[in-house]
């Protein structure tokens, strides 16, 4: 069936991004597979989180069905879209449909992008990960794609205004080489080694990032353990 609605798509927020001036630096397309289903695993700080992640398996020539909340489906302009789209919509009192409907689409050979942490991090440090990525690569016999993304969160996050103006932010993405998930391993290891490789990329992504907070207040964005005043895992947690 042709994909009469996600290039457009893209094609805008390409447009969107090149008004609004976001520097993006994507390193390792070459780690999406050209054909055949994977499934794309990303840390998550921001809401437009997927939309960049999606952005790395362009250059590949593929497009990202995202799995993600059902409220989103629900909405007037971003539900018809995301249907449009295929993504796959989840229900939490009913994810076996949602994870039924993300395997059937990997052994179809679709590529599929999950946010393991299920939740932003306000602490914009990894939490732990749900190992819902590794079975479903597992059952599928497909591999996963670890990817970390940074600056996102100075677009728009949990409790912070969106700030979609031109105002210059960069974005750097990391893709990482694809990890087997064979069937005759414990999901719980292969999670284990998956976020251990998000870590990695998301520390290169910090590294190779080109800017730093201005001055105390615009310290928000970066965590606690590079000297940001974002608040801690232990603090948000606190927080509820």
């Amino acid at each position: 069936m042709a994909e009469l609605v996600y290039p457009p798509v893209i094609g805008a927020a390409h447009g969107l991004f090149r008004a609004l001036d976001i520097r993006i630096d994507l390193q390792g397309t070459e780690n999406i597979p050209r054909k055949g289903g994977a499934v794309l695993v990303s840390n998550h700080i921001g809401y437009l989180d997927f939309i960049f992640a999606g952005l790395a398996a362009r250059p590949q020539k593929r497009l990202v069905r995202f799995m993600a909340k059902e409220s989103v489906f629900r909405h007037r302009v971003s539900g018809p879209l995301m249907r449009a789209m295929k993504h796959i919509p989840v229900d939490r009192k009913q994810g076996e449909t949602a994870y039924q409907h993300a395997l059937d689409s990997l052994r179809a050979g679709e590529i599929i992008g999950v946010f393991p942490e299920a939740t932003i991090s306000q602490s914009f440090t990894l939490k732990s990960f749900k190992s819902g990525a590794a079975r479903m690569a597992q059952e599928a016999g497909v591999p996963l794609i670890p990817v970390a993304l940074w600056g996102t969160q100075r677009l728009w996050t949990k409790g912070r205004p969106k700030n979609l103006k031109r105002s210059h932010i960069p974005v750097t993405l990391r893709v990482g080489e694809p990890i087997e998930a064979p069937a005759d391993q414990y999901a719980g290891a292969i999670t284990r080694r998956l976020r251990e490789r998000v870590q990695e990329l998301l520390d290169a992504a910090q590294r190779a990032y080109p800017d730093k907070p201005k001055d105390a207040t615009d310290s928000w964005w970066l965590p606690a353990h590079l000297g940001g005043s974002a608040p801690t895992a232990a603090q948000v947690k606190e927080a509820g």
